[in-house]
């Protein structure tokens, strides 16, 4: 019961926060997931990303009304349009199935909106960084966030 306040605690003032970033960038915040876990010494921590396309899904907020009195399908930022996807080409994860290959046209969709989404949440341009020292980038940062370890 202990760790249940604390994690509905954390996810309570997480979604406030998500929710006013979102809004102050013209987003609804929609629905999110949050992913915990312990420390050692028993520390509840957040785990995985948070307010990413991959967790979330945002509802542009210019329109969201007149869509919703109409009862339209609200324009959105998400993983949702890759999951229709897959559907639509015959994959819902199913045992046995293979999962489509997709067009280039569609990775580059999909690359857009998640840059879209990047820029949309942070006011920031998206850059694209050097991928051909992608290799040690990752071990730098691994080494710097976990030299105490």
């Amino acid at each position: 019961e202990e760790d249940y306040k604390i994690l509905e605690d954390y996810t309570c003032k997480l979604f406030q926060r998500g929710t006013e970033i979102a809004n102050q960038q013209g987003l609804i915040l929609v629905d999110t997931k949050y992913e915990f876990g312990k420390t050692a010494d028993g520390e509840i921590v957040v785990i995985d990303e948070i307010h990413t396309p991959d967790s979330s899904r945002y509802f542009y907020l210019d329109g969201y009304q007149e869509r919703q009195d109409k009862g339209e399908k609200q324009k959105q930022l998400s993983k949702e349009f890759v999951r229709e996807w897959l559907i639509e080409n015959g994959f819902q994860g199913k045992e046995g199935q293979k999962v489509p290959n997709l067009p280039a046209e569609f990775i580059e969709l999909v690359t857009q909106r998640y840059i879209e989404l990047y820029e949309k949440i942070t006011g920031k341009e998206f850059v694209k960084a050097d991928t051909l020292t992608i290799h040690q980038r990752i071990q730098d940062n691994l080494d710097a966030n976990f030299k105490n370890e």
